[in-house]
């Protein structure tokens, strides 16, 4: 399928989904620059076909110089870590709210741009009181400052591109899961779970491993994004998820059986600023972009840890 789109700009293309979303793009025939700076991202994530611009979204010159010619926009980059987001609150207020003004105003500067996608998180909604699903109008009023920077980069983008006319989306990811995933203490509990096993580690859970989760694999997300993409509408906000509660115990559960594993993990306090429930309602992106996610957490588990195990 072809787009009606020429040239896509990928901040944080470097990275876990920024990558795959660029490998998706050339596949429907757009050229590609990708922005990072490269502290998470790795440029061997980058296709040759893709130009690497290695710079921070927060340099504004670098900024247009990635956008520059491009009439799509697809803002990933950002500090992700809601487990240390406190102790981090400065770096992701600066990098999220402030890098996140830096590349709408370089759409805005560049004059090409017709289209603007913004990444967003579940972070941004208040913890629901049971693990239903939630849509995108549940209160937002987020616990965490991470969820904090990433709402006020919604309304950036939605006020900033509505003033010049750029088409825009927002769409907040669930839970993302799937091969790629870099290792790290504070995301990707599948990541985390897993290597810890094969490294003979016991894992933590946090709380009582009853908190529930919406685990979306990552081409589905990319998915959603090409969908945002394809679709002519504009100032609107979805979730992308599967609209399925998996609790954190039986995530482990899984990974454990997987790996042949029999260790328990040890169960340790809960962290301030992560919600205890977290199901999305994906009816109105189903509607309205034509999303419908594709793969099931049971089923692609056996292949996202055997990818991993095998890394």
């Amino acid at each position: 399928m072809s787009s009606k789109y020429k040239r896509a700009c990928v901040t944080g293309g470097a990275g876990f989904i920024g990558s795959k979303l660029v490998r998706a793009l050339l596949a429907r025939g757009l050229s590609v620059v990708v922005l990072d700076n490269l502290s998470v991202g790795k440029a061997e994530n980058v296709p040759d076909e893709a130009e690497l611009i290695v710079g921070d979204i927060l340099d504004q010159e670098k900024a247009l110089q990635a956008v520059r010619g491009c009439d799509v926009v697809f803002h990933m980059a950002a500090r992700v870590a809601i487990r240390s987001s406190y102790e981090f609150a400065v770096e992701d207020t600066i990098t999220n709210v402030g890098g996140t003004a830096s590349i709408v105003r370089a759409g805005q500067r560049a004059e090409t741009v017709r289209r603007l996608i913004f990444a967003s998180s579940m972070a941004i909604y208040a913890d629901a009181d049971a693990p239903t699903l939630i849509d995108e109008n549940h209160p937002a009023i987020p616990i965490s400052p991470y969820g904090i920077s990433k709402l006020a980069g919604e309304r950036l983008v939605q006020t900033m591109c509505a003033n010049t006319g750029i088409q825009n989306a927002v769409l907040r990811l669930f839970n993302t899961y799937g091969p790629g995933q870099v290792f790290s203490p504070y995301v990707g509990v599948v990541t985390i779970f897993t290597n810890k096993l094969l490294k003979r580690e016991q894992p933590q859970i946090y709380g009582d491993g009853r908190q529930c989760r919406d685990f979306v694999h990552v081409d589905d997300v990319v998915a959603g994004f090409v969908a945002a993409m394809d679709s002519d509408v504009t100032g609107e906000i979805f979730n992308i998820g599967t609209g399925t509660a998996t609790t954190v115990n039986q995530v482990y559960d899984y990974i454990r059986k997987n790996l042949q594993n029999t260790v328990a993990a040890a169960h340790v306090p809960a962290v301030d600023g992560e919600l205890r429930y977290s199901i999305a309602d994906i009816s109105r992106a189903r509607q309205m972009i034509g999303y419908t996610p594709r793969h099931r957490f049971e089923q692609s588990i056996a292949e996202v840890v055997a990818e991993i195990a095998d890394a």
